[in-house]
């Protein structure tokens, strides 16, 4: 006979185990907190729900069900309470852990939703691995609020990987300069100035709006939005909307755009519009001591010489107009050559009778 007791015996019966070690289990109670498993030991293990997952108020029956198989690991073989506490958590975080170190030093791209914004940057979850997305490396241009990715699926590569120091960096931007870099190259291979291209408005200044062409984009300069005058690219343009543009320029990496297309040159027409001799209307745009300078059409100004407002003497041109006042004149010279046109208010006013004019008609 042995010496030993029937509850040495059964002690006996029961494997030994050790912390951090992984065990098999069959799960026997489920809470929504905690989780007890028969692990084949003389105390049943516990998984409570911050061991379980990384939702902070995750229910637990639905996520579990007596009698289904787990694997878990120990983190203390006495709780202090008589029982094992066990967590599954850790052990998928350190395959997942294993899983980056492979992409780590495969340079893989992952793809993963986003489930935290902290103040410094994104937080992905790989496996139960947490990755870390810095502000700086979320997009290749500066992300003022960063919450428009909660809940997105984005892809990253790992750029740093050291477990033990918690650093596991994640980082998004090259991935997305690398397909800027690859678009750009598409782009520039196949783009030549006088194309017409489409393009969305990606931001507007005070002088100018830069167009995304497509992963490239091209300045349209105030003075290229019309062949008129522009005060406010803000008022014409807005952020988001369609355009179609002309290449005007290419130079290494940069792209001058415009929207004074040849075919709606005002000055293609000056020859018939503003011939010698014709009455025209138009605004006064600017004046200057000498004269007032007229705007026919956006694009087409002429000069109405302060000798040419009125038969009666005038100063300067502001004594009788106004910005923006409409006048009636009469075309007097036009250069297309050099894109200059003369107008003339005085040549439309009724000539003045000279005294032997008025004599002669009262004699008869």
């Amino acid at each position: 006979m042995s010496d030993l007791t029937f509850e040495q015996m059964l002690e006996e019966s029961f494997k030994t185990i050790h912390n951090g070690e992984v065990v098999e289990g069959t799960v026997i109670d489920v809470k929504p907190d905690e989780i007890i498993l028969n692990i084949g030991y003389k105390a049943d293990g516990i998984i409570t729900r911050s061991e379980y997952t990384n939702e902070p108020n995750a229910d637990l029956t639905t996520m579990v069900s007596v009698g289904d198989s787990m694997t878990a690991k120990v983190l203390k073989v006495n709780d202090g309470e008589g029982q094992v506490l066990l967590t599954y958590k850790r052990l998928v975080a350190e395959k997942g852990n294993e899983r980056l170190r492979e992409a780590f030093e495969n340079k893989e791209v992952l793809k993963a939703p986003v489930t935290q914004i902290l103040g410094g940057g994104l937080s992905v979850v790989v496996e139960e691995a947490r990755v870390f997305i810095p502000a700086s490396l979320v997009s290749d241009t500066y992300e003022k609020d960063l919450n428009k990715y909660q809940g997105q699926e984005i892809e990253f590569v790992i750029s740093e990987f050291n477990p033990r120091r918690n650093r596991i960096i994640g980082d998004r931007r090259q991935i997305l300069v690398a397909e800027k870099a690859e678009k750009q190259k598409e782009l520039f291979a196949n783009l030549k100035v006088g194309d017409t291209v489409e393009g969305t408005v990606k931001n507007v200044t005070d002088f100018g709006a830069f167009i995304d062409l497509g992963g490239v984009d091209g300045l349209l300069h105030i003075s290229e939005m019309s062949w008129g005058r522009v005060d406010n690219p803000k008022k014409l343009f807005q952020v988001g909307e369609t355009v179609k543009v002309l290449v005007k320029d290419i130079n290494d990496t940069k792209i001058a755009l415009s929207l004074k297309f040849p075919e709606t040159n005002p000055w293609n027409n000056a020859a018939e519009d503003f011939a010698v001799g014709k009455v025209v209307t138009g605004k006064v745009a600017r004046m200057t001591d000498f004269g007032a300078f007229v705007e026919l059409a956006p694009g087409v100004d002429a000069l109405l010489h302060v000798s040419q407002i009125s038969r009666a003497h005038v100063e300067k041109p502001s004594d009788v107009l106004k910005i923006g006042q409409e006048i009636t004149a009469k075309v007097v010279d036009l250069n297309e050559e050099e894109k200059k046109i003369s107008l003339s208010m005085k040549a439309l006013e009724p000539a003045e009778e000279t005294a032997e004019e008025v004599q002669t008609s009262e004699e008869e």
